[in-house]
């Protein structure tokens, strides 16, 4: 239907000039030749804003309409990786045609943006259900008990790792100002692998891994480092070790060597770092390292050493905040969780 003619404004004025006179508006149309709607349209208009003359548009209307946007959102909360072009693919067979502009308008319009995958643990069905179990077995767990356990794991620390992803304030012309710029080398510049502990009271020794880590290496690193920190740690009897279901941690010979240290092992369901704290103590060490700017793996090294500066409130907190953990897994149905 062809778009009909505004009206001009001495035309909508003269309707409102008869209204303030008294006539009703079939009156007023009829005398005007226009339509009663149209009539009555204007001086409401009128009566509310104390105007004649459109009011500004908030823009041009939107090619799709809430059946397509209800459509591309039924997709893409099913898929929530289908591409723009996807969805301008499923519009056009639908018999809308819209640009990849469009969709991307459309979208942040219905509260989605566009984000990152977070990279998470491959999670099977025989997983997501120790994780449920194990979650919903300790939920009422009294901080106590979490006390009593201290947290251990290894981790890789990149000469340049994190570095990769930090901002800088600089202006339009400054992109390769060296203060704006990172220094890369090629595989990241190289690694030092870490074990390390930790409980409610402070965190424990921390030991650099030479070379390829075994059951006989893991043996050793706890031999060297897990009773030292906790009886630096002030554990006290019945205390318990947590660590995950690496094969070398539930090897045979490492499960005889801590029965017969008489240590009490957590036990774990696999695939799941998000419910261990100490990955919050990684990233603590990681932001530090980065500040720091190591040059070199011997530098790398003796940053490190900031594990031990790491303050013990911050240990605490993480301990006595972890029933949230649990209530997380439990709330995304045994799925990876934020750390």
């Amino acid at each position: 239907m062809a778009k009909t003619k505004e009206l001009s404004k001495d035309v909508r004025d003269k309707i409102v000039d008869l209204h303030k006179a008294g006539m009703g508006y079939k009156t007023i149309a009829k005398q005007l030749g226009e339509k009663v709607t149209t009539v009555g349209a204007i001086i409401r208009k009128w009566k509310k804003h104390k105007i004649t003359v459109n009011l500004p548009r908030p823009g041009a209307p939107c090619k799709i309409s809430p059946r397509g946007v209800a459509m591309i959102m039924r997709t893409v909360r099913n898929q929530p990786r289908t591409t723009r072009e996807d969805l301008v693919n499923d519009l056009k067979a639908a018999g809308t045609i819209v640009t990849k502009k469009t969709i991307g308008n459309t979208l942040p319009r219905e509260g989605l943006k566009s984000c990152s995958a977070r990279k998470v643990p491959l999670l099977k069905k025989a997983h997501i259900h120790a994780r449920l179990k194990f979650a919903n077995e300790h939920l009422n767990d009294s901080e106590d008990n979490w006390v009593k356990v201290l947290w251990s794991d290894e981790t890789k620390m990149e000469l340049f790792g994190i570095n990769s992803t930090r901002c800088v304030w600089r202006r339009r012309n400054a992109a390769y100002d060296p203060k704006n710029t990172i220094p890369t080398v090629k595989h990241g510049g190289g690694n030092i692998m870490l074990w390390g502990c930790f409980s409610a009271k402070g965190t424990g020794q921390l030991h650099r891994i030479k070379g390829r880590i075994d059951g006989a290496m893991y043996r050793q690193i706890l031999g060297e480092n897990l009773l030292p920190s906790a009886r630096a740690l002030k554990m006290g009897h019945g205390w318990v070790f947590q660590h995950d279901n690496d094969p070398k941690h539930t090897a045979k010979a490492t499960k005889e060597w801590l029965k017969k240290k008489h240590i009490k092992v957590l036990e774990w369901p696999s695939q799941s770092p998000d419910l261990n704290p100490i990955e919050n103590l990684w990233r603590e060490l990681k932001v530090r390292v980065a500040k720091s700017q190591p040059r070199n793996l011997n530098d790398l090294e003796k940053i490190c050493k900031e594990w031990d500066k790491i303050p013990p409130e911050m240990c605490a907190n993480l301990v006595a905040n972890y029933k949230k953990h649990l209530t997380s897994v439990i709330a995304n149905k045994g799925f990876a969780t934020k750390y």
